[in-house]
């Protein structure tokens, strides 16, 4: 088992996924920032925090994050909000996230895992995407006081992100991918039509469940691959920050500038796109996971963003990922059978199964 032989599975998920994509930001890694035609990529950690800091960003336009959440739950989002509402907003959301939100919550993921990891025990494989999927539906389900089934809310949110995706791709846009992003969006905000405020509910569904889903079968399989299980029992939190900056389970955040600035030197123009991404930034390509040794928190928080871009479920997105690290390193768990997820919205598997080896 070796680094090596972990950073090459993981790479399946992206050249599986967005082969095209990434071989452009492989291609251009090397460069703080460049710029090819109206759109800026940004590479260093430098130019990653100009585009979230330094330059103003429309909240609500085609093809970025929010542009997709705006359609998905008809507006009224933390990403198209301005001024007031959007710090009030990101206020409330990140109270509920708070410590004791995670202190409320982290019965229901910890009861999942004990109950769901259990046949590794008695030599049987356990498919840990489907884990994520419940345990994450769980929890966004509890976060918003909703009665859904965790796995229906995880179906429902992985399919509107993943047609949300589609739509804001490059290139021209069948009507039947039309129609499929919006019956997702139909289907979604159905089962979250009882939350006091329903396209907030909705925006939370999609964000937690997704990088869950992606990041944490992503997270155990290096783990698994490199032989990583001892530290998540002598330094769990060194470890799950190390396997978040390594797998950034957001890689990259697509933005549109809303007026002007500078990224590394570039100047933007009102209207230019940005291509932010942040593994790049977190030195995920280039610097391999140590919990003895790990990044400064400055580097590897940048998956969660920055400033008043962080992500405020970043809180609970560690301490969902260190629970299930702690959980599974007494079965010492391999790789079985990983299959990289072609549909997805986010870099991940469709399938990962392991098996215990003690």
């Amino acid at each position: 088992m070796s680094q090596k032989r972990a950073r090459r599975r993981d790479r399946l998920v992206y050249l599986r996924s967005h082969p095209l994509l990434f071989a452009l930001l492989a291609a251009t890694r090397r460069r703080d920032a460049v710029r090819i035609g109206g759109t800026v990529i940004a590479h260093s950690r430098a130019a990653f925090t100009d585009g979230l800091i330094r330059v103003p960003l429309d909240r609500t336009a085609e093809g970025t994050t929010g542009g997709a959440a705006g359609e998905l739950a008809g507006g009224g989002l933390l990403f198209d909000q301005e001024g007031d509402d959007h710090r009030g907003a990101r206020r409330d959301l990140a109270a509920s996230l708070g410590a004791d939100g995670v202190d409320r919550l982290r019965p229901i993921w910890t009861d999942i895992l004990k109950h769901r990891l259990a046949p590794l025990a008695t030599g049987h494989a356990v498919d840990l995407v489907d884990v994520a999927a419940e345990l994450s539906g769980a929890t966004a389900a509890a976060l918003l006081d909703l009665t859904a089934d965790p796995h229906e809310l995880a179906a429902a949110a992985r399919s509107a992100a993943a047609a949300a995706a589609r739509e804001h791709l490059p290139g021209p846009r069948p009507a039947a991918h039309r129609r499929a992003a919006r019956q997702a969006a139909d289907h979604l905000n159905a089962l979250v039509g009882a939350a006091p405020d329903s396209g907030l509910a909705a925006m939370l569904a999609v964000a937690a469940i997704n990088t869950t889903v992606a990041g944490l079968p992503r997270a155990a399989a290096w783990c698994a691959d490199a032989d990583l299980w001892g530290y998540a029992e002598s330094a769990p939190d060194a470890l799950t920050g190390e396997l978040l900056r390594v797998t950034a389970p957001t890689p990259l955040l697509p933005r549109v500038a809303a007026g002007t600035g500078a990224v590394a030197g570039h100047p933007i123009r009102r209207g230019d796109r940005l291509i932010l991404i942040a593994r790049h930034a977190v030195g995920a390509h280039d610097r391999d996971p140590s919990p003895t040794d790990p990044a400064p928190p400055q580097v590897s928080q940048l998956v969660f963003g920055a400033g008043p871009h962080a992500c405020p479920g970043a809180r609970l997105a560690r301490a969902q990922l260190t629970d299930a690290l702690v959980a599974l390193a007494p079965y010492r768990p391999v790789v079985r059978d990983a299959v990289p997820d072609r549909r997805s919205a986010l870099p991940g598997w469709a399938v990962l199964t392991v098996t215990a080896t003690r």
